[in-house]
Protein backbone atom coordinates (compact mmCIF):
# COMPACT_ATOMS: atom_id res chain seq x y z
CA UNK A 1 0.00 0.00 0.00
CA UNK A 2 1.01 3.49 -0.91
CA UNK A 3 0.25 6.97 0.11
CA UNK A 4 -0.85 9.74 -2.63
CA UNK A 5 -1.73 13.32 -2.08
CA UNK A 6 -4.63 14.27 -4.44
CA UNK A 7 -6.70 17.21 -5.39
CA UNK A 8 -10.01 16.91 -6.41
CA UNK A 9 -13.47 18.73 -7.07
CA UNK A 10 -16.60 17.77 -5.05
CA UNK A 11 -20.11 17.69 -6.45
CA UNK A 12 -20.34 21.27 -5.61
CA UNK A 13 -17.32 22.17 -7.95
CA UNK A 14 -15.39 22.76 -4.62
CA UNK A 15 -11.41 22.56 -5.09
CA UNK A 16 -10.58 20.27 -2.20
CA UNK A 17 -7.27 18.14 -1.39
CA UNK A 18 -5.69 15.25 1.33
CA UNK A 19 -4.16 12.10 0.87
CA UNK A 20 -5.67 8.87 0.68
CA UNK A 21 -3.37 5.25 1.00
CA UNK A 22 -4.42 2.85 -2.11
CA UNK A 23 -2.53 0.15 -4.02
CA UNK A 24 -1.44 2.23 -7.12
CA UNK A 25 -2.52 5.63 -8.82
CA UNK A 26 -5.33 4.29 -10.50
CA UNK A 27 -6.88 2.54 -7.25
CA UNK A 28 -6.49 5.91 -5.69
CA UNK A 29 -8.40 7.97 -8.71
CA UNK A 30 -11.03 4.94 -8.43
CA UNK A 31 -11.48 5.50 -4.86
CA UNK A 32 -12.08 9.18 -5.52
CA UNK A 33 -14.89 8.48 -8.27
CA UNK A 34 -16.45 5.84 -6.06
CA UNK A 35 -17.07 8.57 -3.38
CA UNK A 36 -18.10 11.29 -5.95
CA UNK A 37 -15.00 13.74 -5.90
CA UNK A 38 -13.63 14.54 -10.09
CA UNK A 39 -9.77 13.58 -9.60
CA UNK A 40 -7.30 16.95 -11.07
CA UNK A 41 -4.17 15.52 -9.73
CA UNK A 42 -2.80 12.64 -7.74
CA UNK A 43 0.53 12.19 -7.21
CA UNK A 44 2.49 9.89 -4.84
CA UNK A 45 3.13 10.88 -1.22
CA UNK A 46 6.92 11.44 -0.38
CA UNK A 47 8.33 10.02 3.12
CA UNK A 48 4.98 8.33 3.57
CA UNK A 49 5.16 4.49 4.82
CA UNK A 50 2.41 2.40 4.10
CA UNK A 51 1.81 1.42 8.04
CA UNK A 52 1.54 5.23 9.21
CA UNK A 53 -1.62 6.61 9.79
CA UNK A 54 -3.76 8.26 7.45
CA UNK A 55 -4.33 12.21 8.17
CA UNK A 56 -7.36 13.08 8.78
CA UNK A 57 -7.95 16.87 6.77
CA UNK A 58 -11.23 18.08 5.67
CA UNK A 59 -12.90 16.94 2.63
CA UNK A 60 -11.17 13.38 2.75
CA UNK A 61 -12.98 10.17 1.04
CA UNK A 62 -12.84 7.69 3.58
CA UNK A 63 -13.13 4.21 3.16
CA UNK A 64 -16.53 2.60 2.95
CA UNK A 65 -17.61 -1.20 2.91
CA UNK A 66 -19.24 -1.92 -0.83
CA UNK A 67 -22.52 -3.46 0.43
CA UNK A 68 -23.01 -6.94 -0.41
CA UNK A 69 -25.98 -8.43 -1.43
CA UNK A 70 -27.60 -11.54 0.71
CA UNK A 71 -29.79 -13.97 -0.52
CA UNK A 72 -32.56 -16.33 1.40
CA UNK A 73 -31.42 -19.80 3.20
CA UNK A 74 -30.96 -22.53 0.96
CA UNK A 75 -29.71 -20.28 -2.08
CA UNK A 76 -33.54 -18.93 -3.26
CA UNK A 77 -33.39 -15.92 -5.15
CA UNK A 78 -35.92 -13.36 -2.84
CA UNK A 79 -37.82 -12.68 -6.50
CA UNK A 80 -39.49 -9.76 -4.23
CA UNK A 81 -36.43 -7.95 -4.00
CA UNK A 82 -35.65 -8.38 -7.85
CA UNK A 83 -39.36 -6.90 -8.74
CA UNK A 84 -38.98 -3.89 -6.34
CA UNK A 85 -35.04 -3.20 -7.40
CA UNK A 86 -37.01 -3.47 -10.96
CA UNK A 87 -39.88 -1.16 -10.14
CA UNK A 88 -37.65 1.36 -8.19
CA UNK A 89 -35.29 1.63 -11.32
CA UNK A 90 -37.82 2.31 -13.45
CA UNK A 91 -39.19 5.26 -11.10
CA UNK A 92 -35.57 6.57 -11.00
CA UNK A 93 -35.23 6.45 -14.85
CA UNK A 94 -35.00 9.98 -15.90
CA UNK A 95 -33.92 12.10 -19.19
CA UNK A 96 -30.34 12.86 -20.03
CA UNK A 97 -30.54 16.59 -19.91
CA UNK A 98 -27.63 19.30 -20.76
CA UNK A 99 -26.55 19.58 -17.73
CA UNK A 100 -25.63 15.70 -17.05
CA UNK A 101 -23.59 16.30 -20.52
CA UNK A 102 -21.95 19.18 -19.29
CA UNK A 103 -20.89 17.28 -15.87
CA UNK A 104 -20.03 14.26 -17.89
CA UNK A 105 -17.51 16.40 -20.30
CA UNK A 106 -15.71 18.64 -17.16
CA UNK A 107 -15.05 15.31 -15.31
CA UNK A 108 -13.73 13.65 -18.69
CA UNK A 109 -11.75 17.10 -18.79
CA UNK A 110 -10.46 16.50 -15.43
CA UNK A 111 -9.73 13.01 -15.88
CA UNK A 112 -7.94 13.26 -19.16
CA UNK A 113 -5.64 15.63 -17.93
CA UNK A 114 -4.72 13.68 -15.06
CA UNK A 115 -3.77 11.11 -17.49
CA UNK A 116 -6.74 8.38 -16.34
CA UNK A 117 -6.93 5.29 -18.72
CA UNK A 118 -10.15 5.94 -20.78
CA UNK A 119 -11.75 2.76 -19.81
CA UNK A 120 -10.99 3.39 -15.46
CA UNK A 121 -12.56 6.81 -16.23
CA UNK A 122 -15.53 5.62 -17.32
CA UNK A 123 -16.25 3.21 -14.82
CA UNK A 124 -15.37 5.74 -12.18
CA UNK A 125 -17.82 7.96 -13.47
CA UNK A 126 -20.59 5.02 -13.51
CA UNK A 127 -20.03 4.93 -10.11
CA UNK A 128 -20.67 8.50 -9.09
CA UNK A 129 -23.17 9.53 -11.64
CA UNK A 130 -26.77 10.06 -10.20
CA UNK A 131 -28.65 9.32 -13.90
CA UNK A 132 -29.33 5.56 -13.95
CA UNK A 133 -30.09 6.36 -17.94
CA UNK A 134 -27.05 8.08 -18.41
CA UNK A 135 -25.12 5.03 -16.16
CA UNK A 136 -26.24 2.50 -18.66
CA UNK A 137 -24.97 4.67 -21.76
CA UNK A 138 -21.24 5.17 -19.76
CA UNK A 139 -21.39 1.31 -19.37
CA UNK A 140 -21.95 0.95 -22.99
CA UNK A 141 -19.39 3.60 -24.38
CA UNK A 142 -16.94 1.95 -21.82
CA UNK A 143 -17.36 -1.86 -22.94
CA UNK A 144 -17.28 -0.41 -27.17
CA UNK A 145 -13.52 0.77 -25.56
CA UNK A 146 -12.88 -2.61 -24.43
CA UNK A 147 -13.70 -3.86 -27.44
CA UNK A 148 -11.12 -2.06 -29.38
CA UNK A 149 -13.47 1.10 -30.35
CA UNK A 150 -12.09 4.77 -30.28
CA UNK A 151 -13.92 6.94 -28.03
CA UNK A 152 -15.12 8.98 -30.88
CA UNK A 153 -16.71 6.21 -32.30
CA UNK A 154 -18.11 4.58 -29.48
CA UNK A 155 -19.74 8.07 -28.48
CA UNK A 156 -21.16 8.31 -31.82
CA UNK A 157 -23.28 5.29 -31.32
CA UNK A 158 -25.81 7.16 -29.33
CA UNK A 159 -26.53 10.35 -31.32
CA UNK A 160 -29.69 11.45 -29.80
CA UNK A 161 -27.65 12.44 -26.51
CA UNK A 162 -24.04 13.38 -28.06
CA UNK A 163 -24.14 15.90 -31.00
CA UNK A 164 -21.73 15.37 -34.34
CA UNK A 165 -20.51 18.24 -32.57
CA UNK A 166 -19.10 16.83 -30.04
CA UNK A 167 -17.92 13.43 -31.19
CA UNK A 168 -16.30 15.39 -33.77
CA UNK A 169 -14.02 17.52 -31.28
CA UNK A 170 -13.46 14.62 -29.75
CA UNK A 171 -12.35 12.89 -32.48
CA UNK A 172 -9.97 16.20 -33.15
CA UNK A 173 -8.81 15.86 -29.76
CA UNK A 174 -7.84 11.59 -29.90
CA UNK A 175 -5.99 12.42 -33.03
CA UNK A 176 -4.07 15.26 -31.61
CA UNK A 177 -3.36 13.69 -28.21
CA UNK A 178 -5.10 16.26 -26.60
CA UNK A 179 -8.91 15.21 -25.34
CA UNK A 180 -8.33 17.32 -22.29
CA UNK A 181 -8.96 20.61 -24.60
CA UNK A 182 -11.58 19.14 -26.44
CA UNK A 183 -13.20 18.26 -23.83
CA UNK A 184 -12.79 22.06 -22.50
CA UNK A 185 -14.12 23.55 -25.55
CA UNK A 186 -17.30 20.91 -25.27
CA UNK A 187 -18.00 22.45 -21.85
CA UNK A 188 -17.36 25.73 -22.62
CA UNK A 189 -19.79 25.21 -25.92
CA UNK A 190 -22.73 23.58 -23.79
CA UNK A 191 -22.17 25.98 -20.91
CA UNK A 192 -23.13 29.14 -23.83
CA UNK A 193 -25.78 26.85 -24.93
CA UNK A 194 -27.16 26.14 -21.81
CA UNK A 195 -27.53 30.28 -21.28
CA UNK A 196 -29.11 30.53 -24.73
CA UNK A 197 -31.92 28.28 -23.79
CA UNK A 198 -32.45 29.42 -20.24
CA UNK A 199 -32.43 33.18 -21.98
CA UNK A 200 -35.06 31.99 -24.04
CA UNK A 201 -37.45 29.82 -21.54
CA UNK A 202 -37.00 33.24 -18.83
CA UNK A 203 -38.33 35.32 -21.98
CA UNK A 204 -40.99 32.95 -22.68
CA UNK A 205 -42.61 31.57 -19.75
CA UNK A 206 -44.21 34.90 -18.21
CA UNK A 207 -46.15 34.71 -21.80
CA UNK A 208 -47.02 31.71 -21.60
CA UNK A 209 -48.36 31.25 -18.31
CA UNK A 210 -50.63 33.94 -19.07
CA UNK A 211 -52.06 32.74 -22.23
CA UNK A 212 -52.75 29.17 -20.45
CA UNK A 213 -54.19 31.11 -17.45
CA UNK A 214 -56.43 32.83 -20.21
CA UNK A 215 -57.32 29.82 -22.02
CA UNK A 216 -58.08 27.92 -18.97
CA UNK A 217 -60.84 30.88 -17.49
CA UNK A 218 -62.64 30.92 -21.12
CA UNK A 219 -62.91 27.75 -21.09
CA UNK A 220 -64.04 27.60 -17.46
CA UNK A 221 -66.53 30.50 -18.48
CA UNK A 222 -67.79 29.21 -21.71
CA UNK A 223 -68.38 26.04 -20.33
CA UNK A 224 -69.86 26.74 -16.91
CA UNK A 225 -70.63 30.15 -16.22
CA UNK A 226 -72.42 31.16 -19.53
CA UNK A 227 -74.31 28.14 -19.38
CA UNK A 228 -76.21 29.19 -16.03
CA UNK A 229 -76.88 32.63 -17.07
CA UNK A 230 -78.60 31.21 -20.20
CA UNK A 231 -80.78 29.21 -18.16
CA UNK A 232 -81.87 32.59 -15.55
CA UNK A 233 -82.53 34.67 -19.11
CA UNK A 234 -84.38 32.16 -20.31
CA UNK A 235 -86.70 31.87 -17.05
CA UNK A 236 -87.10 35.76 -16.63
CA UNK A 237 -88.32 35.53 -20.83
CA UNK A 238 -86.66 38.80 -21.66
CA UNK A 239 -84.90 39.66 -24.80
CA UNK A 240 -81.53 39.81 -24.39
CA UNK A 241 -79.17 41.98 -26.29
CA UNK A 242 -76.82 40.96 -29.41
CA UNK A 243 -73.66 39.92 -27.69
CA UNK A 244 -75.44 37.67 -24.91
CA UNK A 245 -76.70 36.25 -27.83
CA UNK A 246 -73.45 35.75 -29.67
CA UNK A 247 -72.31 34.62 -26.00
CA UNK A 248 -74.86 31.92 -25.59
CA UNK A 249 -74.83 30.76 -29.07
CA UNK A 250 -71.05 30.22 -28.83
CA UNK A 251 -71.25 28.44 -25.01
CA UNK A 252 -73.88 25.83 -26.54
CA UNK A 253 -71.80 24.88 -29.62
CA UNK A 254 -68.91 24.05 -27.01
CA UNK A 255 -70.88 21.86 -24.69
CA UNK A 256 -72.21 20.28 -27.25
CA UNK A 257 -69.43 19.45 -29.53
CA UNK A 258 -66.64 20.08 -27.17
CA UNK A 259 -65.23 15.88 -28.17
CA UNK A 260 -65.20 16.76 -31.15
CA UNK A 261 -63.53 20.30 -30.95
CA UNK A 262 -60.96 18.58 -28.52
CA UNK A 263 -60.55 15.70 -30.42
CA UNK A 264 -59.81 17.78 -33.73
CA UNK A 265 -57.41 20.05 -31.92
CA UNK A 266 -55.48 16.86 -30.96
CA UNK A 267 -55.49 15.62 -34.52
CA UNK A 268 -54.10 19.05 -36.03
CA UNK A 269 -51.72 18.91 -33.21
CA UNK A 270 -50.88 15.24 -33.90
CA UNK A 271 -50.83 15.98 -38.12
CA UNK A 272 -48.50 19.47 -37.66
CA UNK A 273 -46.17 17.73 -35.56
CA UNK A 274 -45.54 14.76 -38.34
CA UNK A 275 -45.53 17.72 -40.91
CA UNK A 276 -42.68 19.22 -39.65
CA UNK A 277 -41.04 16.19 -38.63
CA UNK A 278 -40.69 15.41 -42.11
CA UNK A 279 -38.13 16.76 -44.26
CA UNK A 280 -39.70 18.70 -46.16
CA UNK A 281 -42.17 19.76 -43.96
CA UNK A 282 -39.38 20.56 -41.42
CA UNK A 283 -37.64 23.01 -44.08
CA UNK A 284 -41.11 25.16 -44.94
CA UNK A 285 -41.65 25.13 -41.17
CA UNK A 286 -37.40 26.22 -40.18
CA UNK A 287 -38.25 29.00 -43.19
CA UNK A 288 -41.61 30.82 -41.86
CA UNK A 289 -40.38 30.11 -38.09
CA UNK A 290 -38.06 33.05 -39.21
CA UNK A 291 -40.69 35.22 -40.11
CA UNK A 292 -43.08 35.14 -37.16
CA UNK A 293 -43.43 38.48 -35.08
CA UNK A 294 -41.07 39.08 -31.90
CA UNK A 295 -39.87 35.99 -31.70
CA UNK A 296 -38.65 35.46 -35.71
CA UNK A 297 -35.81 37.46 -35.09
CA UNK A 298 -34.93 35.73 -31.79
CA UNK A 299 -35.12 32.28 -33.73
CA UNK A 300 -32.93 32.99 -36.47
CA UNK A 301 -29.99 35.15 -34.69
CA UNK A 302 -29.98 31.83 -32.08
CA UNK A 303 -29.20 29.68 -35.03
CA UNK A 304 -26.88 32.25 -36.25
CA UNK A 305 -24.55 32.66 -32.70
CA UNK A 306 -24.43 28.55 -32.82
CA UNK A 307 -23.43 28.91 -36.14
CA UNK A 308 -20.28 31.38 -35.54
CA UNK A 309 -19.90 29.21 -32.27
CA UNK A 310 -19.54 26.32 -33.51
CA UNK A 311 -17.69 27.11 -36.76
CA UNK A 312 -15.06 29.13 -34.92
CA UNK A 313 -14.58 26.28 -32.64
CA UNK A 314 -14.05 23.79 -35.67
CA UNK A 315 -11.55 25.55 -36.96
CA UNK A 316 -9.25 26.47 -33.80
CA UNK A 317 -9.19 22.38 -33.56
CA UNK A 318 -7.95 22.20 -36.87
CA UNK A 319 -11.17 20.08 -38.18
CA UNK A 320 -11.03 20.81 -42.13
CA UNK A 321 -13.50 23.25 -43.43
CA UNK A 322 -15.24 21.17 -45.59
CA UNK A 323 -15.96 19.01 -42.96
CA UNK A 324 -16.18 21.74 -40.26
CA UNK A 325 -19.28 23.12 -42.39
CA UNK A 326 -21.22 20.06 -42.63
CA UNK A 327 -20.56 19.33 -38.34
CA UNK A 328 -21.71 22.68 -38.27
CA UNK A 329 -25.19 22.88 -40.48
CA UNK A 330 -26.32 19.96 -37.53
CA UNK A 331 -25.94 22.27 -34.99
CA UNK A 332 -27.90 25.35 -35.87
CA UNK A 333 -30.99 23.84 -35.28
CA UNK A 334 -32.70 25.17 -38.09
CA UNK A 335 -33.30 23.21 -41.32
CA UNK A 336 -33.38 26.25 -43.52
CA UNK A 337 -30.36 27.91 -42.29
CA UNK A 338 -28.29 24.25 -42.12
CA UNK A 339 -29.35 24.35 -45.85
CA UNK A 340 -27.34 27.97 -46.32
CA UNK A 341 -24.60 26.44 -44.70
CA UNK A 342 -24.27 23.46 -46.90
CA UNK A 343 -24.54 26.04 -49.83
CA UNK A 344 -21.50 27.53 -48.40
CA UNK A 345 -19.58 24.18 -47.58
CA UNK A 346 -20.22 23.67 -51.41
CA UNK A 347 -19.12 27.24 -52.50
CA UNK A 348 -16.03 26.60 -50.53
CA UNK A 349 -15.41 23.06 -52.06
CA UNK A 350 -14.96 24.78 -55.42
CA UNK A 351 -12.97 26.96 -54.15
CA UNK A 352 -14.74 30.48 -53.40
CA UNK A 353 -14.16 32.35 -50.54
CA UNK A 354 -15.59 32.32 -47.61
CA UNK A 355 -16.74 35.80 -47.66
CA UNK A 356 -18.21 35.22 -50.90
CA UNK A 357 -20.27 32.38 -50.01
CA UNK A 358 -21.40 34.48 -46.80
CA UNK A 359 -22.79 37.18 -49.38
CA UNK A 360 -24.45 34.49 -51.95
CA UNK A 361 -25.99 32.40 -48.33
CA UNK A 362 -27.73 35.98 -47.64
CA UNK A 363 -28.52 35.16 -43.81
CA UNK A 364 -25.44 38.12 -42.14
CA UNK A 365 -25.65 41.74 -42.08
CA UNK A 366 -22.78 43.93 -43.75
CA UNK A 367 -21.00 44.45 -40.26
CA UNK A 368 -20.81 40.45 -40.00
CA UNK A 369 -19.70 40.34 -43.98
CA UNK A 370 -17.21 42.22 -43.22
CA UNK A 371 -15.83 41.24 -39.89
CA UNK A 372 -15.51 37.91 -42.15
CA UNK A 373 -13.99 39.47 -44.75
CA UNK A 374 -11.26 40.72 -42.35
CA UNK A 375 -10.67 37.80 -40.77
CA UNK A 376 -10.41 36.26 -43.81
CA UNK A 377 -7.43 38.61 -45.11
CA UNK A 378 -5.66 38.59 -41.81
CA UNK A 379 -5.98 34.43 -41.24
CA UNK A 380 -7.80 35.40 -37.85
CA UNK A 381 -11.41 33.91 -39.04
CA UNK A 382 -11.38 31.78 -36.09
CA UNK A 383 -11.20 34.59 -33.60
CA UNK A 384 -12.99 36.36 -36.01
CA UNK A 385 -16.45 34.26 -36.05
CA UNK A 386 -16.12 33.96 -32.26
CA UNK A 387 -16.50 38.03 -32.23
CA UNK A 388 -19.15 37.17 -34.44
CA UNK A 389 -20.66 34.94 -32.08
CA UNK A 390 -20.73 37.35 -29.66
CA UNK A 391 -21.99 39.81 -31.06
CA UNK A 392 -25.27 37.80 -31.93
CA UNK A 393 -25.33 37.04 -28.45
CA UNK A 394 -25.55 40.34 -27.52
CA UNK A 395 -28.27 40.75 -30.60
CA UNK A 396 -30.07 37.80 -29.23
CA UNK A 397 -30.38 39.11 -25.50
CA UNK A 398 -31.87 42.56 -26.78
CA UNK A 399 -34.18 40.69 -28.51
CA UNK A 400 -35.35 38.58 -26.27
CA UNK A 401 -35.69 41.56 -23.86
CA UNK A 402 -37.68 43.75 -26.53
CA UNK A 403 -39.90 40.74 -27.08
CA UNK A 404 -40.80 41.02 -23.77
CA UNK A 405 -41.21 44.18 -23.28
CA UNK A 406 -44.03 44.15 -26.55
CA UNK A 407 -45.45 41.07 -25.15
CA UNK A 408 -46.57 42.96 -22.35
CA UNK A 409 -49.09 45.42 -23.73
CA UNK A 410 -50.16 42.45 -26.04
CA UNK A 411 -51.30 40.74 -23.23
CA UNK A 412 -52.55 43.08 -21.63
CA UNK A 413 -55.04 44.41 -24.52
CA UNK A 414 -55.99 40.53 -24.81
CA UNK A 415 -56.98 40.86 -21.07
CA UNK A 416 -59.12 43.91 -21.57
CA UNK A 417 -60.72 42.85 -24.48
CA UNK A 418 -61.62 39.25 -22.62
CA UNK A 419 -63.18 41.38 -19.70
CA UNK A 420 -65.00 43.55 -22.39
CA UNK A 421 -66.79 41.14 -24.03
CA UNK A 422 -67.67 39.24 -20.75
CA UNK A 423 -69.21 42.41 -19.15
CA UNK A 424 -71.01 43.16 -22.53
CA UNK A 425 -72.57 39.69 -23.26
CA UNK A 426 -73.22 38.81 -19.33
CA UNK A 427 -73.60 42.07 -17.02
CA UNK A 428 -75.47 44.08 -19.67
CA UNK A 429 -78.32 41.58 -19.61
CA UNK A 430 -78.14 41.94 -15.83
CA UNK A 431 -78.60 45.46 -16.01
CA UNK A 432 -81.17 46.14 -18.27
CA UNK A 433 -83.56 43.45 -15.99
CA UNK A 434 -82.55 45.55 -13.15
CA UNK A 435 -83.28 48.96 -14.76
CA UNK A 436 -86.95 47.52 -15.96
CA UNK A 437 -87.75 45.75 -12.54
CA UNK A 438 -86.78 49.41 -11.03
CA UNK A 439 -89.06 51.42 -13.81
Amino acid sequence: MAYFQYKARNNQGSLISGSLEAVNLDAAASELLGQGYTPIDIQAARGRSANSKREAEPGKPQSRPRPTGKSKPGGKVDLNADAFQVLNAALKKRKITLDDQIIFARQMQSLTKAGMPLDRALKGLQASNKNPSFQAILKQIQQSLESGQTLSTALGHHPKIFSTLFVSLVDVGENTGRLDLAFEQIVRYLELEKNTRKQVKSATRYPTFVMATIAVALGVITYFVIPAFADTFARLGAELPLETRILVGISNFVVMWWPVLLGGGVTLLAAFKIWSGSPKGGLMWDEKKRMLPLAGKVIEKVALARFARTFSMILKSGVPIVHGMGVVASTVGNRFIAKRIIKMREGIARGETLYNTAVNAGMFSPLVLQMIAVGEESGTIDQLMEDVAEFYDAEVEYELKRMGEAIEPILIIVIAGMVLILALGVFLPIWDLSTATRS
